[in-house]
């Protein structure tokens, strides 16, 4: 049996823009008695596995305590990136070579695929191909891009090592040099998480938003989810509740961190960033850039460890002040003024990996838990491995990403 939290956490504060962009909306609730699959968790993880499945032809219920997307999706800043906050050489030394360059080629084949999946939804939900500078930001930062270019291009990776005076001729940032990766993007996830529901409801699938899951009981022929209005019974249910999930189910796996981010105002001239380049950097915690298709630049960082939303949200002015700063500093010709922001919760694994794959003592439960700086990348990689495992064929893949790894 899993217990479930019963009251829902504050995930989320400020202004998140893609809210501020996208409206408020509503879709249909569609309320089943039963389903081969129920997932709960209608974030961008839990309408990317249930588009999977639908696809797949199994009938598929998304349970969620919220609306759709309105959890941590709403404040996703969406790089979608196959680099992992855990360097390939630095996995490499705590998985070995082979599952380390398995993880990475997961991650690297989900970029790829998630651009075929938005081509198949009609909306490009905000998606566009980018390139990423990986900024080193002292002389250790710098000896960590030597050995990560080093680790890529043995384990067939593209990517390159750019002197600190590419990088400010071409950005004009300041550096010891980075690592320079063309198969990135970025994208809406808002859009694309109510595209891929809408593309789940067309087939057939149930929705119970604001519907409170307390607990999952196994029962004869799979399980029953209680919730706060009434029970829904499935064969097989899919956890993608992300940064909800019980201490008592991962307990010191996972640690639970506070984010901040602001977007600017539309900007006529992006300056270096014209080409949508998507910048980070070895410093931890590392403060990111990306832009958005409104010309705006959106940047966030300032990460601290969590203890309250309160105290979370009391930091909200400071960091972001911290991050205007920061943007100033580094491209202070842009003279771009900050428009919206907001903080938000995020869990991290002590590898930067996710956790999906079986729930231990529990045969048919599942996990889908993206965790780390790569949630959209990992919902692709979940739908796909999960698709299988549900359909009978657990993929050897899960090993790499299990709980008890």
């Amino acid at each position: 049996m899993i217990n479930l939290l019963d009251d829902p956490r504050k995930l989320h504060s400020g202004a998140p823009w893609w809210l501020v962009r996208n409206g408020l909306a509503e879709q249909p609730e569609v309320r089943r008695a039963q389903c081969d699959v129920a997932v709960i968790g209608a974030g961008i993880t839990g309408v990317m596995v249930a588009d999977r499945l639908t696809d797949a032809g199994l009938d598929v219920t998304l349970v969620d305590r919220r609306a759709p997307g309105y959890g941590s999706t709403a404040v996703s800043t969406a790089l979608v990136q196959y680099e992992l906050d855990t360097q390939l050489y630095q996995l490499t030394a705590r998985t070995g070579a082979d599952d380390a360059r398995r993880a990475y080629t997961l991650c690297f084949d989900a970029v790829r695929e998630l651009s075929q999946i938005v081509r198949s939804l009609g909306d490009d939900c905000g998606y566009a191909p980018r390139p990423s500078l990986y900024l080193a930001t002292s002389k250790a930062g710098a000896a960590e891009v030597t050995r990560e270019v080093a680790a890529r291009t043995a384990a067939g990776f593209e990517v390159a090592e750019w002197s600190a005076a590419e990088v400010r001729r071409r950005y004009g940032l300041l550096s010891r040099g980075a690592l320079r990766n063309e198969h990135a993007a970025v994208v809406d996830p808002v859009r694309l998480c109510r595209a891929l529901l809408a593309r789940t409801l067309a087939r057939g699938g149930g929705l119970m938003p604001r519907t409170t899951a307390t607990r999952v009981v196994p029962a004869e022929g799979g399980f029953v989810i209680e919730t706060d209005r009434g029970p829904l019974q499935a064969r097989q249910v899919v956890l993608a509740i992300g940064y909800e999930v019980p201490e008592s189910l991962l307990g010191s796996q996972v640690t639970r961190h506070s984010t901040y981010a602001m977007v600017t105002e539309p900007l006529d001239d992006l300056g270096p960033l014209e080409d949508g380049c998507m910048v980070w950097e070895t410093r931890r915690p590392y403060t990111y850039l990306r832009t958005t298709d409104e010309r705006r630049i959106l940047v966030g960082g300032g990460d601290v460890d969590f203890t309250s939303a309160d105290d979370r949200d009391r930091l909200l002015p400071q960091r972001t002040r911290m991050l205007q700063r920061k943007l100033d500093r580094m491209l202070p010709a842009l003279g771009a003024s900050m428009e919206f922001s907001w903080a938000g919760t995020f869990v991290a694994t002590d590898d930067g990996l996710p956790i999906i794959g079986p729930v231990g003592g529990m045969p048919g439960a599942w996990y889908a838990l993206g965790y780390g700086g790569n949630g959209i990348t990992f919902a692709v990689v979940a739908a796909r491995l999960l698709a299988s495992a549900c359909l009978g064929a657990p993929p050897s893949d899960l090993r790499l990403f299990r709980a008890d790894r």
